[in-house]
């Protein structure tokens, strides 16, 4: 029975004191060193072995070690790979560090221990080379398969302009084409069955029913889906390897274009990783202020799945009015941000600049247009004979397969589990809103309707306290690395500006550390690990979005509905491309 609750405690008396190795962190996440030839076992302990199971892998990735300043107490020096686990029970991350060794290290797979490990080990491999024995199929994710090199390993070049000029020649083109030929039996796959033969067939890269750049290759027994290939990546940018040339402080904007529709949340989620390196204190205004924003964002990201999903199912209508509702609230956001879509007003310590006079006007006109919006939508849609007919009892999955195939937000809450990091792990002051977490039961396409919808009106009421209940005080933290700084510090006198034009050109030195932070984004848990070798540039930036394991469970989830059902089942996952391939 155990006496303890803390896991270092616990894998220490498991695998000995000398094989675990506790690291401070900035985040206050239990950091452990772990030996590379106990991984499998480690981890197994943490998942089953344990009262309170770390049941969750959040996040796996790796860090190219050989360009950081070293540090006595740290041991890796190639490089290494990190696992993050969460526990519900708990309510905790834990996370995992392992040291390789090498040039091009090899590591044993878990994806026999969690089957969200599959994408996530592939695309380890993909950025940095590192090896997965055991791995069912091991090659590359997010790059095309012919890339040279692997882009998150400090040698790859970072800009074009360090790579000589691109010329596509015929055989090149050839060759590329050949490679985006579907083969079956390279992803295992029968042609043919004893009476009859299978039929493969592309769904995108081009197809209105895919949101975007994704092409998914169906294998299909008349109408029925056998399995489902998701190939993505064609919306890749290297939003990781840019963070590694950008400054702290010009970064933010490129987490913009992470969730294009989620606006200022993905601000949020880098911004409070940096603050959490940098220890700075966010005055309660600017919180209220981010609070407020990020709601915006989450109607208006909501609104755009709803709209699409609908016309997915072949209502027309729908999508027209609920994008000009969308543009409402645009309305509301360039009134107060100057920008619309990305506004990109978040800034480290607070936001840009305080709420212009009249914000309260623009809000609670707003409040009082859309509940009755969301009314008449209720009877368009929800109540539809058709969008039922189409969504209940499709694309069902439970609690359980949601947690072991990385499954977070509505798609988790719609099989009937109350979570949300708004309210389990409060950050920005959410512990002091008062709003409800929808949920639903059934865990199918309609169900996760029904808790985004409800989402919208949760987020009217945390407007509305917003509006209601706005503290004075600043905008932005008084703190020497908040960037761009509070511009009454900065016409004082010569030094206090030469410290504002370093702090904006060269941007802030953030102190060497790591941090993570997890919020509750438009389309689940959303996390930005943030690792500072005391520069002004990241040495690492591991953005992990909810949309790429959510892809990833797709042929799970697919596979004995029709290819008509494929389109329900993309429509209600609440998908963007860029949130996958990143």
């Amino acid at each position: 029975m155990e006496t303890t609750s803390n896991p270092t405690e616990l894998l220490q008396r498991q695998f000995g004191e000398d094989a675990i190795t506790e690291q401070a962190a900035k985040d206050d996440i239990v950091t452990l060193w772990i030996p590379l030839n106990k991984i499998k076992d480690i981890l197994q302990f943490l998942k089953t072995g344990i009262a309170r199971p770390y049941i969750l892998l959040f996040d796996l990735s790796a860090i190219d070690e050989r360009s950081r300043k070293r540090t006595p107490d740290y041991p890796s020096d190639n490089f290494t790979l990190l696992y993050h686990l969460f526990s519900f029970d708990r309510n905790s991350f834990i996370r995992l560090k392992v040291v390789l060794k090498g040039e091009f290290p090899t590591v044993p797979s878990i994806t026999k221990l969690w089957a969200n490990a599959n994408w996530y080990e592939r695309e380890v491999f993909d950025m940095f080379g590192i090896r997965f024995d055991g791995h069912p199929h091991l090659r590359r994710l997010l790059m095309p398969e012919s890339w040279q090199g692997n882009p998150l390993r400090k040698e790859h070049p970072a800009r074009a302009t360090e790579m000589g000029p691109f010329r596509l020649f015929d055989e090149k083109q050839d060759r590329e084409q050949a490679a985006l030929q579907f083969r079956p039996e390279d992803w295992g796959m029968k042609t043919q069955q004893e009476d009859s033969d299978f039929m493969f067939l592309n769904i995108g890269p081009q197809h209105p029913g895919t949101h975007g750049v994704l092409r998914i290759v169906l294998q299909l027994d008349g109408e029925d889906i056998v399995d489902a290939v998701p190939d993505i990546g064609f919306h890749h940018r290297g939003a990781e390897k840019m963070a590694e040339r950008q400054s702290w402080h010009t970064y933010i904007p490129y987490t913009d274009r992470v969730d294009y529709l989620g606006g200022v949340n993905n601000n949020l989620a880098y911004l409070l990783a940096v603050e959490k390196l940098a220890g700075i204190q966010v005055p309660e205004r600017a919180n209220v202020i981010r609070v407020m924003m990020c709601e915006f964002f989450r109607i208006a990201s909501h609104l755009v799945w709803y709209g699409t999903f609908a016309q997915d199912i072949g209502q027309l209508s729908p999508v027209f009015y609920m994008f000009s509702d969308r543009e409402k609230i645009f309305d509301v956001v360039e009134d107060i941000c100057g920008g619309r879509m990305h506004p990109n007003w978040f800034r480290i310590g607070g936001v840009a600049q305080d709420l212009p006079k009249g914000w309260e006007v623009l809000v609670k006109n707003f409040l009082d247009y859309f509940p009755k919006r969301l009314k008449e939508y209720d009877a368009m849609v929800m109540k539809n004979s058709i969008f039922k007919a189409r969504t209940i009892g499709i694309g069902i999955f439970t609690k359980e397969e949601a947690i072991e195939w990385g499954v977070t937000g509505a798609g988790l809450r719609a099989c009937g589990f109350e979570w949300d990091f708004r309210k389990k792990q409060p950050y920005s002051g959410y512990d002091k809103f008062n709003f409800d977490i929808p949920v639903a039961s059934n865990g199918d396409c309609y169900d996760r309707a029904v808790v985004r919808v409800e989402e919208m009106r949760q987020s009217l009421r945390i407007i509305e306290q917003c509006l209601k209940y706005m503290p004075d005080g600043d905008y932005k933290a008084d703190h020497a690395l908040t960037t761009p700084p509070v511009k009454k510090h900065t016409m004082q006198d010569i030094e206090t500006l030469i410290t504002h034009f370093l702090g904006v050109s060269w941007g802030p030195v953030i102190p060497a550390g790591e941090a993570m932070s997890c919020i509750e984004a438009t389309k689940g848990a959303n996390s930005y690990y943030a690792v500072s070798d005391g520069n002004t540039s990241p040495y690492r930036v591991r953005v992990r979005t909810p949309s790429f394991p959510h892809m990833q469970m797709l042929p799970y989830i697919s596979r004995g509905y029709t290819v008509a059902d494929m389109l329900s089942i993309l429509g209600a996952m609440d998908y963007v491309l860029a949130d996958i391939d990143r």
